[in-house]
């Protein structure tokens, strides 16, 4: 017992002598310990970002499935990408109102509603600049838009049972990014339509202001009636659809009413959310790719900023190091108090940098959002953060480590 209250008494004196040089390293060189903060902390906020970044890019898509409050998504065949008009799909399944009548009548359904997107032409009064943007048709408003200024649309009482002959409502919504780029508010006119030509003859007045689509697709939007749109493109014939969205009933089974209507209308593919973004994303791989390997990156640069880092400024203490071996500091000393400099570097970089991630993940989140249409494209979680920390302690404190180690294994008088 005797014996090892000696040794501990021993180890604390030498604990306290790695301290107090440690305490004096960093007292007698600011300015370095200064930057070297600031470099450990942009190192977190590199990792924290990047990392960010991929999850985002991995969970935006889900995400704004999630938000269309939609149980089950309709398809003939595979949902493909266009990149006509900034973006959207194609719409691949004809006789869209038929087919979302009739499983509109399915037990355990209670609405099943058309959405066709096509690139439209858009331009203000008395222009002849011309805009492209995603035309989106809805066969009405309701739950299926949420408006945020202005009014809903009033219906779609052009369709007429199939006729399209009924009156007009010559109504749209648009996003504020489409307002902005045409300079338009709520109550003002622009004309809409399918070919050059038919925008000029098709004046529509913005009734509303909706993001629904916009936050959707990410990119922006104009909402106007299903059959309007239809007509402005020149398919009221076929009535092509990208997607029939359905909504079930307060306590229907999703999967239960899923298979009923895969084996009733075996023509089309019926997806939960989950499975309709698969479907979307099954041909870009590069978007999937690319959120796992800025992950991956993060970590990366992370570990080799504050390796290089830490291993400097310990460089740059061998003339200290070296007179003080000089003078019979023994080299488990010197290491020890160089592993104290890593870890505190370490640790005040790394609270640092985790302080300055919530500011810069709101400034991205802006700048995606003015540039994509996308919100909240960067995201944070708490194992990020702490991962991010604990990168910046580990990794600082055993690059400190490692070149106290080198230094402690070369001769004193080559540094002096």
């Amino acid at each position: 017992m005797g014996r090892f209250w000696s040794l501990l008494k021993r180890w604390s004196a030498r604990l306290r002598v790695a301290t107090s040089i440690t305490v004096s390293q960093l007292r007698h060189h600011r300015l370095r310990l200064g930057l070297a903060i600031i470099g450990v902390g942009l190192a977190v906020l590199s990792m924290t970002l990047l990392a960010g970044v991929g999850v985002g890019v991995l969970e935006t898509g889900e995400q704004q499935f999630e938000a269309a409050d939609r149980d089950l998504w309709v398809t003939a065949g595979e949902t493909r990408l266009t990149s006509a008009g900034g973006g959207g799909f194609e719409n691949s399944l004809t006789d869209s109102r038929s087919v979302a009548t009739d499983m509109s009548s399915h037990d355990g359904v209670r609405n099943a509603v058309p959405l066709a997107f096509e690139t439209v032409y858009v331009g203000t009064d008395g222009s002849d600049d011309f805009q492209t943007f995603i035309g989106t048709g809805v066969p009405g408003s309701g739950s299926a838009v949420h408006v945020t200024e202005g009014e809903e649309l009033s219906g779609d009482p052009h369709y007429a049972n199939g006729s399209y002959d009924g009156e007009r409502t010559n109504e749209v919504l648009i996003d504020e990014e489409t307002a902005r780029a045409l300079d338009v508010e709520v109550g003002d006119t622009i004309n809409v339509g399918g070919s050059l030509a038919a925008a000029r003859n098709n004046e529509v007045t913005v009734v509303g202001i909706s993001s629904t689509f916009e936050r959707m697709l990410g990119a922006p939007t104009v909402v106007m009636p299903l059959s309007e749109l239809h007509q402005s493109t020149g398919a009221t014939r076929t009535e092509p659809a990208t997607f029939i969205t359905i909504t079930l009933e307060d306590g229907a089974d999703p999967d239960a009413v899923q298979a009923d209507l895969s084996e009733t209308y075996p023509e089309y593919e019926i997806r939960s959310n989950q499975e309709q973004l698969e479907a979307v994303l099954q041909e870009q791989v590069l978007v999937l790719a690319a959120g796992g390997a800025l992950v991956v990156l993060a970590l990366g640069a992370g570990i080799a900023l504050t390796h290089t880092l830490l291993t400097l400024v310990i460089f740059q203490q061998r003339a200290a190091f070296g007179a003080l071996s000089a003078q019979g500091i023994s080299s488990s000393l010197l290491i020890a108090s160089v592993v104290g400099q890593g870890l505190s570097i370490g640790l005040i970089g790394g609270v640092l940098g985790l302080a300055l991630t919530p500011p810069a993940v709101e400034l991205l989140n802006r700048l995606a959002a003015a540039v994509v249409g996308f919100d909240g494209l960067v995201q944070t979680s708490p194992m990020i953060l702490g991962s991010a920390l604990a990168v910046a302690i580990v990794i600082g404190t055993v690059a400190a480590a490692l070149a106290g180690w080198r230094l402690s294994r070369t001769p004193p008088l080559e540094y002096l």
